[in-house]
């Protein structure tokens, strides 16, 4: 038995192309955006994406795309994604262990349920997300689940900084391209609640 989540090929063919240093938020945002665009392009998952990027250089580990659908894994959330594939780039299971610099995870929204429980097991040290309003869910369709009404305060808690509201409006514009392409929607049960 074995469990693997790859990224597609035209994912690793752009990581290629990017610089090894993103050095403002801004330009890892608009990466991550980029990333969430082309995966409703080819098809190969949802609206989604997210980086892992040394926090104070910019330095960038890897991005990583949704890909529920194509890998038949309902937990290949794109930060599950990313996060995965960075701790076995690193070799390290803890993002925030000794020695190590402070990783920050770019998203192109707030995590869903899942994704933040992820987001707090990483190590991380820094969470930057494009928006965390209803527009995703009221665009999209998609459920994110239940979450902590203080979770910004929670991640915060814990020693993770969270940075909202960087890139919005581009973050929205895939949503909506998303929604006019008549993707799969693929909440639990196709949101039958039965």
């Amino acid at each position: 038995m074995q469990f693997t989540i790859s990224l597609p090929d035209w994912a690793e063919a752009e990581l290629a192309k990017l610089p090894a240093y993103l050095p403002t938020l801004a330009e890892r945002m608009t990466a991550v955006i980029h990333f969430s665009r082309l995966n409703i392009e080819h098809n190969t998952g949802g609206p989604f994406a997210a980086g892992l990027f040394e926090r104070e250089s910019g330095k960038l580990v890897v991005i990583g795309v949704n890909r529920v659908v194509p890998q038949h894994c309902s937990s290949a959330h794109a930060e599950v994604v990313t996060l995965s594939l960075a701790q076995h780039l690193l070799g390290t299971f803890d993002l925030g262990g000794p020695g190590m610099p402070a990783y920050q995870l770019v998203v192109n929204w707030r995590p869903c349920a899942m994704c933040y429980g992820a987001v707090v097991w990483s190590g991380v040290r820094s969470l930057a997300i494009a928006g965390s309003g209803p527009e995703l869910e009221t665009i999209t369709g998609f459920d994110e689940g239940p979450i902590h009404p203080h979770w910004q305060a929670e991640l915060e808690t814990r020693g993770i900084e969270v940075i909202d509201g960087v890139l919005t409006a581009e973050a929205v514009a895939v949503f909506e391209q998303f929604r006019e392409s008549g993707a799969l929607v693929y909440n639990g049960r196709l949101g039958d609640n039965s």
